[in-house]
């Protein structure tokens, strides 16, 4: 009686048209990469029917994706980095993002049968991937005149801090971003997720929602719910045992918390071997028959401990939520030191995952 991941696929629809509304003149990439942040790679491609396009981060999962009969256009986030990957990325007509000059050299010793699709990615400021500026004009020529690129190069960059209203990075990104690519007359992308809820000027032609078709928010100290997005996975569990202590005893391994009088504590069969943060704290929040209640102790691979001093009547075989409807998966990440991606990310492969519609 292990954990269960409920995925419930109207919130993920629901989250692509929340997108879609705060970026009304732009085309969607839904990006589903990392399996769909933990979601199920299959599963989200083929719920995200109203996306334009889809997103992905490596050539394999686009492959997979084409492989499972998936027909819309699919972006490679970080393009192909051998001979192989490009001649997958011609054969199944995945979109590539170039950033670097070593795939412009792969390009050029090794012609392809059908051009792909293009887009060059600018460092504005990530520093991360992409063309430095003093060297966007020349990747520009050549893939506007290279034989193995389709037509209508587009442009892109990646913004580093848009989670963030009051750092003055996204701004600056966004202005060198303009000068760079103005004269190229051609499609652009700029917006994340963060950028689409925090930053009107970042939604050009084509935006990128990731996290935010989960029902997590990127911006700072937010949750989804406040940026008008629902949950799609809920996490849970079941107490398994329930036990009285008296007051003194400790609880978990090295006994890091202990009881402050006579009571009552739950055992929930959820634990780091399930993807639940192993950091999380005493105090964070679980949810029992709608009623938040404490985490105590350290978490251990497959159990938790759960203080039950303020629902007396709980009994085994109550259901727990972890993460999700009722509980934001932000607060359980911040209490942790991590992110919601993580979390999602995380779950591991002996949860059960279910789908329901509504």
């Amino acid at each position: 009686m292990g954990p269960t991941a409920t995925i419930k696929l109207s919130a993920l629809q629901h989250n692509l048209q929340r997108a879609a509304e705060l970026a009304p003149h732009s085309r969607l990439y839904a990006v589903i990469k990392a399996n769909a942040y933990g979601h199920g790679l299959l599963r989200a491609a083929s719920s995200l029917e109203a996306a334009d396009a889809l997103a992905v981060a490596r050539v394999e999962e686009a492959v997979l994706l084409r492989e499972a009969g998936i027909q819309k256009p699919l972006l490679v986030l970080e393009g192909f980095f051998n001979v192989e990957e490009l001649e997958a990325a011609s054969f199944h007509q995945l979109e590539v993002a170039i950033q670097q000059p070593e795939q412009l050299q792969i390009l050029r010793q090794n012609p392809i049968k059908k051009p792909i699709q293009c887009w060059l990615k600018i460092d504005t400021g990530m520093h991360r991937l992409g063309f430095q500026p003093d060297a966007v004009d020349a990747a520009w020529q050549f893939l506007s005149t290279h034989e193995s690129v389709a037509k209508g190069v587009r442009v892109m960059t990646h913004l580093a801090s848009a989670d963030d209203l009051a750092d003055p990075v996204s701004q600056h990104q966004l202005k060198l971003f303009h000068s760079l690519t103005q004269k190229f007359s051609t499609a652009t992308s700029v917006a994340n997720s963060a950028g689409i809820i925090g930053w009107p000027e970042a939604r050009s032609d084509w935006v990128r929602p990731g996290i935010m078709l989960y029902g997590a928010s990127p911006m700072q100290g937010r949750t989804g719910e406040q940026d008008g997005l629902l949950p799609v996975m809920t996490l849970k569990s079941r107490i398994i045992a329930i036990n009285s202590f008296t007051k003194g005893s400790a609880i978990g391994y090295s006994g890091t918390w202990t009881c402050p009088e006579d009571m009552r504590v739950g055992v929930v069969a959820a634990g780091y071997g399930d993807g639940y943060p192993r950091h999380a704290p005493a105090g964070t929040p679980l949810l029992v028959r709608g009623k938040r209640l404490p985490l105590i102790g350290r978490v251990s691979m497959d159990m938790l401990n759960i203080d039950l001093r303020g629902l007396p009547d709980a009994q085994v075989g109550d259901e727990v939520v972890l993460w999700g409807d009722g509980l934001a998966a932000e607060e359980i990440a911040q209490r942790a030191g991590t992110i919601a991606y993580e979390l999602f990310c995380g779950v591991t492969q002996r949860v059960v995952f279910k789908e329901i519609d509504g």
